[in-house]
């Protein structure tokens, strides 16, 4: 029988520790990667409020408007509208829906959301992979940005804007470079992604901490997200908001502009003939 040296066992031994600290760094440094960015937090054990709508006022709104941002800001409420030589950025009158300024974008822009970000106005769009900052008393571009992806709604929290892509995601970016800075994916109580996320609007709650409404592409429903955890705490229940009888050539529903100073909001929809100023309740009618 022969027998290895020594040298050959001690070998075999440093070469299996190294594979195992190999092993054990390339499953840390796959899992960092994986989470990098993005908040992976517990599942809630709180179920979400389920609210109901109860209408203030109507306002009328322009039907040619396919809306898609919504943002009330010191008595004037900006709204974007898209579809290609469509889109335009304007401001309108809450009290009247008169539109006192208007901008269109190139015909072959497809603009989304937008947001008030001190004296200026980030544009997103659709699939142009574009983000226009504007001047925020005459509109005018002031530049433009490049990202990745699509865009769909977009708000702020004062420290990062927040945006939509349509998919499950909320990415965080720079308020003034419009970088992305990590972001959240978006569950239910029960742990479900909650996907087709558009419209946005950043409320403060009493607290002081940001909550993130959402219109749910293609339904009736907008949900309250935490965007420290993704957690959808509340979802609202708007069927039947516009009637019967205002529908046809209607699109969906989108569109939230959070009142300053108030619990209300001002929503509509695209190519809806009314906005309503609304308060989102849990009692019974």
């Amino acid at each position: 029988m022969i027998v290895p040296h020594r040298a050959d066992g001690h070998a075999t031994g440093r070469a299996t520790l190294a594979f195992v600290r190999a092993l054990i760094a390339f499953v840390l440094l796959l899992a960092a990667g994986c989470s990098a960015g993005t908040t992976a937090a517990p599942p809630s054990t709180t179920p979400s409020a389920a609210l109901r709508v109860d209408v203030l006022q109507k306002v009328p709104h322009d039907r040619k408007a396919f809306t898609q941002g919504f943002e009330l800001v010191d008595g004037v409420l900006y709204e974007g509208t898209g579809l290609e030589g469509r889109s335009s950025i304007r401001t309108v009158d809450p009290e009247t829906g008169r539109v006192t300024k208007q901008v269109d974008l190139p015909p072959d822009l497809f603009g989304e959301g937008i947001t008030v970000v001190g004296d200026d106005i980030w544009q997103i769009t659709w699939q142009d992979g574009v983000a226009i900052l504007r001047d925020r008393k005459t509109l005018a571009e002031k530049k433009r940005v490049d990202y990745d992806g699509e865009g769909w709604g977009i708000c702020h929290d004062q420290h990062r804007l927040i945006m939509s892509d349509g998919s499950d995601h909320l990415t965080f970016r720079n308020l003034d470079t419009f970088a992305a800075e990590g972001g959240v994916d978006v569950r239910t109580s029960d742990n479900k992604p909650v996907t087709q996320i558009n419209e946005l609007e950043c409320v403060p709650d009493k607290d002081g901490h940001t909550q993130v409404w959402a219109n749910i592409w293609q339904t009736d429903r907008i949900v309250r997200i935490d965007p420290a955890n993704g957690h959808v705490t509340a979802t609202v229940d708007l069927a039947g908001l516009l009637p019967a009888t205002d529908r046809a050539g209607a699109d969906v529903l989108n569109g939230i502009a959070h009142i300053p100073g108030t619990d209300e909001f001002l929503v509509t929809g695209k190519l809806w003939p009314t906005m309503f100023r609304v308060r989102f309740v849990t009692s019974a009618p």
